[in-house]
């Protein structure tokens, strides 16, 4: 059954026309994947999924609700959780409440205790540097401290974009095994990954963007396996 059904997605920068009619599933339980260039309109499709933008034309549906048009806390509270590029942590606040911060909407405190628990033994760096200021962590803990946070609202469909930007290829393996371990926990993911053959990897279904279009969508393997999509975006010829 679909947890997430886009059709007719239209977004516009001014005159720019950044998303065209995009229509994409994603299926309760998957890892989905949306490859593309620089450009393409991924972090746009993301951003408009958890109403950060405003969209011109189309429907979102959650679980069968509507959602387009609503604010981002709403989005999050119906089960939708972003975590962004750039990871948007808040540098002057501490690893714990930067993991607290992602569960504002809650109010069950027992139960963002035992989650926040979860996730520093999840990711055991930031147990150890729960009292550290975030803006202070490496690169890949910060990483780790974006998903986290995203992780707190408890979130049946979890938009990750770019995780893997800018790390060391050592790290790269960690985060996705992290995101596989996720995934296998039952959230559901949609991902925005510049390492494709990573990325289709580990998903079962991909789309890829071009210039704000849907221009092919398969099963990972399919895509992983197309002359256009390794030539394109995996670096084979």
């Amino acid at each position: 059954m679909a947890l997430l059904e886009v059709q007719g997605l239209d977004v516009h920068y001014g005159a720019i026309h950044a998303l065209r009619g995009i229509d994409l599933v994603v299926e309760k339980g998957q890892i989905v994947t949306l490859v593309g260039s620089n450009g393409a309109g991924k972090t746009t499709t993301l951003r408009a999924l958890s109403g950060i933008i405003p969209i011109t034309r189309g429907t979102i549906k959650l679980d069968g609700v509507a959602i387009e048009g609503r604010k981002p806390h709403e989005i999050v509270r119906l089960g939708m959780s972003h975590s962004p590029e750039g990871r948007g942590i808040f540098p002057n606040l501490t690893v714990k409440d930067n993991l607290e911060l992602g569960a504002y909407i809650r109010k069950d405190r027992a139960e963002i205790l035992k989650d926040l628990e979860r996730q520093l033994v999840r990711f055991p760096i930031l147990k150890e540097r729960a009292q550290q200021m975030a803006g202070t962590l490496s690169g890949g803990e910060q990483q780790m401290l974006a998903v986290a946070r995203a992780l707190m609202s408890r979130p049946r469909l979890l938009l990750l974009d770019e995780p893997s930007l800018g790390l060391a290829p050592q790290i790269v393996q960690t985060i996705f095994k992290i995101i596989q371990e996720i995934n296998a926990e039952g959230v559901t993911i949609l991902l925005i990954e510049q390492n494709a053959h990573m990325a289709l990897s580990i998903a079962q279904h991909g789309y890829v963007l071009e210039t704000g279009q849907i221009k092919m969508s398969d099963s990972a393997a399919t895509l992983a396996a197309s002359d256009e999509v390794r030539k394109a975006y995996l670096g084979i010829s």
